[in-house]
């Protein structure tokens, strides 16, 4: 159980939390293959050779420890190997990637994201923690959100404390004072208990817990969690 008496701030993961994130990257990915298709035929084409995009991929993780808690850093990179490998001009990544970039803000909420947020922010400050690279302000939810902190910008990401401990601070509170909400049972639930949290893991697809700790208060949706915190 949550101790509702501790509880001054909220921080609040957004892929998979708020959204589902696959379908956003899969719009996204198309909307920039469409823009390739007019502007670089022949990186189009190779992209959709899913071997060779998993062998670029890859040659980035490798060659680019620095960039894997930048995930935008890593699209960018990625398409301007793309580019290279194909012989169209690598200076067109940067265009590249803000079509993508933009297209990936263009989240559809869970239903019941935004009854929670609505609750959360009026009562606490909520402050959003993520290893992606959504914007609050971007997908047009930022007027409910205190501060957000990003693993691109912070430097380190889930589940290091230290990404947790920046939040709680953007809060202006203790660690021990903030409920994290989060789906991913590692960088989430495992991470915030690890930084002295207490935390909601969102488990919307019935996952076993992982992990040899306690397994923290578990709910299907943001509206069964809503329920626990209006009670």
């Amino acid at each position: 159980m949550i101790d509702l008496q501790r509880i001054r701030a909220i921080t609040l993961d957004l892929d998979d939390t708020l959204w589902p994130v696959w379908p956003t990257i899969e719009r996204a990915e198309q909307t920039l293959q469409d823009w390739l298709t007019q502007h670089a035929p022949r990186t189009a084409a190779l992209c959709t050779e899913r071997n060779l995009i998993r062998e670029i991929r890859q040659q980035i993780q490798d060659s680019r420890p620095d960039l894997q808690h930048d995930l935008s850093a890593m699209r960018r990179e990625a398409i301007r190997l793309a580019l290279l490998r194909a012989g169209d001009p690598s200076d067109l990544a940067e265009a590249a990637f803000e079509v993508f970039f933009e297209a990936r803000q263009r989240v559809t909420l869970f239903d019941d994201a935004l009854p929670f947020l609505d609750f959360v922010s009026s009562r606490y400050p909520v402050v959003a923690l993520s290893n992606g690279n959504a914007d609050v302000h971007r997908t047009g939810i930022g007027q409910y959100f205190k501060a957000a902190v990003s693993a691109r910008a912070f430097g380190v990401g889930k589940p290091d404390p230290r990404i947790f401990h920046e939040a709680a601070a953007r809060a202006g509170v203790p660690a021990e004072a903030v409920l994290h909400v989060g789906d991913d049972a590692h960088l989430d639930g495992v991470g915030a208990l690890g930084a002295g949290m207490q935390c909601v893991w969102i488990n919307r697809d019935g996952h076993e817990w992982p992990s040899a700790l306690s397994q923290p208060l578990t709910y299907a949706s943001l509206s069964d969690l809503l329920k626990h915190l209006q009670a």
